[in-house]
């Protein structure tokens, strides 16, 4: 359940930030989709390992 409500916070927390900053400079919308993509493969492929809390 913790890691549901965190990945909502993170995503609702992004969309905050894309909306706010993305709306006056098109160049940092690009890089905080790139971030966060990075980071949700991140954290994907550390849940996938076994025995991992």
């Amino acid at each position: 359940m913790w890691d549901l409500l965190f990945f909502t916070g993170v995503f609702l927390s992004i969309g905050w930030v894309v909306g706010y900053v993305g709306y006056n400079a098109g160049g940092a919308f690009h890089l905080l989709l790139i971030s966060a993509f990075i980071a949700l493969l991140l954290c994907l492929r550390r849940s996938k390992a076994p025995g991992n809390r």
